[in-house]
């Protein structure tokens, strides 16, 4: 779960802080938005959310399909909010990036949720 946590982190705040640049350009906060393309940042969004996703399910030998489930949903659902953000920058339409910002809280209560349902009553989905 360290491993979702620390890929979590970069889009959770890069998305906030995408939305309070000037903000943070203001009060001389070089968070990456203020001191980099909104392309790039986008782009490093939707490669932290696709390596979290992935990470999240390297999990699955010692859990079950609730886990499972939730894992794999709620990662895919995250990745393709992060193309959807990184799509409406690169076309330079007016993007929400406090959308995903609320999403990775949504994700992430669910994940811990799911690891704590499974650890009670799930069953391993894979046997060693």
């Amino acid at each position: 779960m360290f491993g979702v946590i620390f890929f979590w982190t970069p889009p959770h705040f890069w998305a906030l802080a995408m939305r309070y640049r000037d903000d943070y350009a203001a009060a001389k906060v070089p968070m990456l938005p203020v001191v980099v393309p909104p392309e790039v940042v986008s782009r490093r969004i939707v490669i932290y959310a696709w390596v979290m996703a992935a990470w999240s399910l390297l999990l699955l030998p010692a859990t079950s399909w609730i886990y499972a489930a939730v894992a794999a949903l709620g990662g895919t659902w995250f990745v393709l909010q992060a193309h959807r953000l990184h799509r409406g920058v690169l076309a330079g339409e007016e993007t929400r990036p406090m959308r995903l910002f609320h999403l990775s809280n949504a994700y992430l209560c669910c994940l811990f949720v799911a690891i704590a349902v499974d650890a009670a009553i799930g069953l391993p989905v894979l046997s060693l």
